[in-house]
């Protein structure tokens, strides 16, 4: 019996897929977590999108927490990817030109330090991110207020948010053109603005 527990154990290892081998994560701050799920979502190489709270002390919070601005918490989403068909560096780049990056104050419509932009980021990632932010300051001419900070626990929000662009498309999208997210991405980008967005 033990045997042949062994040769299935064996025989499903080779089957089934080690997403584990090549999945890698990212954390982006950019406002809204329901826009930045979407637009990552676009990506080909992003396997998962999940909407959560990142950067402050409190743990677990919950939405009403952490848009109230007093948690330390950035609305955030963890993108799962896979490297060999994403690089990190391609992500930051999308990420950077999906946002304001020239705003401190939060994004688009919502005001504040939980809607700031923000690359969380690993020791390895850091640099990366650095290049990005130098080389989006050069091409728009003007310091980039996006921050970057150490990745910390990533929590996860509640249910209702993830996916929410799929679960209730018409109120997502009501939501993105009174918030003037795009608008404001083209004023900003112009020619440079990536064309598919939601």
């Amino acid at each position: 019996m033990r045997r042949l527990l062994v040769v299935v154990l064996l025989i499903a290892s080779f089957w089934l897929p080690n997403t584990a081998a090549w999945a890698s994560e990212a954390i982006f701050a950019g406002g809204c977590f329901w826009c930045v799920e979407a637009d990552f979502d676009k990506v080909t190489g992003v396997t998962e999108t999940i909407s959560g709270y990142s950067g402050g002390t409190v743990k677990n919070p919950t939405y009403k927490q952490v848009s109230a601005g007093k948690t330390g918490h950035y609305e955030s989403v963890k993108v799962v990817y896979d490297p060999d068909q994403v690089s990190y560096e391609q992500l930051v780049s999308y990420f950077l030109r999906h946002i304001d990056p020239l705003d401190n104050g939060g994004q688009f419509c919502d005001r504040g330090s939980q809607y700031q932009s923000v690359i969380f980021t690993t020791p390895e990632q850091e640099p990366i991110a650095q290049a990005a932010i130098a080389a989006a300051s050069q091409e728009l001419g003007q310091p980039i207020q996006t921050q970057i900070k150490s990745a910390k626990d990533f929590w996860e929000a509640e249910n209702y948010h993830q996916n929410y662009y799929q679960k209730q498309a018409l109120l997502y999208k009501y939501y993105r053109v009174r918030c003037g997210r795009d608008v404001q991405i083209a004023k900003v980008w112009g020619d440079r603005q990536p064309a598919e967005q939601s």
